[in-house]
């Protein structure tokens, strides 16, 4: 019974050994593990659950460090300082006012859209009528440019219009008809010459005349004829008029011709060559009256009618 004794008091004091070793090593351990005691250390014990959350709040915070680390390390942050005020409010102010043009330039986008749309739309329409139109458009042309031709515009080269060719035709037989009586007054020296050319300033022609001058062999304008010379082709035009009239008209004849003035500027011959040709028309049965001063006609003329001035008003008097 001693020995068991004895066993069991050596049993008891080497289990006390190693509680006293193992409760050192547990605060040695509490104490590495920043616990002055080892109830602080139990009284900081938690639950697993307890645990687990924190793991995932550590997680999260070191992903949200690597972030603020990422944003901190962007170059456009280079030399801003920790302590360094940031004007927060005006960055939201300006993101504000980004944010309401953003939404501004999307409504603008697409009401640009929308006119997009509408401008397609009148544009295949706009292409469809215009096809519809091209002939029509072809049309007018051609009878626009030939209006132009007509009225002495566009292709007409000779700014002629349709009424002026047509009056230059009867002007040549006019002048073909008076040709005969002037060259006749003007003892074969002067023709008329019809001339279709252009006016002054390019003003429309097609109704003019020129004398040609047998003496020089040219074609002068009228212009640079003599007083006498203008009074016979004046005299030679309004002949050949009548000619031609009376040739249209069936063969009936202007019975009548009143000359005014004119005779002053002729000479005694060219006078001369006018009475007889006037003489002429008078055997053959017209009218022809003159208006003069001149006192040489006196003697051509078988009947006179004297104009004569008074204080109480004019008379005539006439002379068979």
């Amino acid at each position: 019974a001693c020995e068991v004794l004895a066993d069991a008091r050596t049993t008891v004091a080497s289990c006390q050994a190693r509680v006293a070793e193992q409760r050192a090593t547990v605060a040695e351990a509490a104490r590495s593990a920043g616990f002055p005691s080892v109830d602080a250390a139990r009284a900081a014990a938690r639950e697993p659950e307890w645990i687990a959350r924190l793991d995932a709040e550590v997680t999260d915070a070191e992903v949200q460090e690597r972030s603020a680390r990422d944003i901190l390390a962007d170059p456009k942050l280079a030399g801003i300082e920790p302590d360094m005020q940031v004007d927060v409010a005006g960055a939201k102010a300006e993101a504000e006012q980004a944010r309401k043009a953003a939404d501004a330039a999307l409504v603008t986008e697409q009401s640009a859209k929308d006119r997009v749309e509408q401008l397609e739309e009148l544009g295949e329409r706009l292409q469809e009528r215009s096809a519809r139109l091209a002939p029509l458009e072809a049309e007018f042309a051609e009878l626009d440019a030939l209006t132009d031709v007509l009225n002495g515009r566009g292709q007409n080269t000779k700014r002629m219009s349709l009424r002026s060719y047509v009056l230059a035709a009867r002007l040549e037989e006019v002048a073909v008809a008076a040709t005969a009586r002037l060259r006749v007054m003007s003892q074969g020296r002067y023709a008329f010459v019809h001339s279709d050319a252009a006016g002054a300033r390019g003003t429309r022609g097609g109704l003019g005349l020129d004398v040609l001058d047998d003496y020089s062999g040219t074609v002068r304008s009228t212009k640079t004829l003599s007083g006498g010379e203008s009074f016979l082709a004046s005299l030679a035009l309004a002949l050949g008029l009548a000619d031609v009239v009376s040739a249209e008209a069936g063969g009936v004849q202007l019975d009548t011709l009143f000359i005014d003035e004119g005779f002053g500027t002729l000479d005694a011959e060219t006078l001369d060559v006018v009475m007889d040709t006037l003489d002429g028309l008078r055997a053959g049965g017209r009218v022809v009256g003159l208006v003069s001063h001149v006192e040489e006609m006196r003697q051509r003329i078988p009947t006179k009618l004297f104009v004569r001035k008074g204080r109480t008003g004019s008379t005539l008097h006439m002379q068979v």
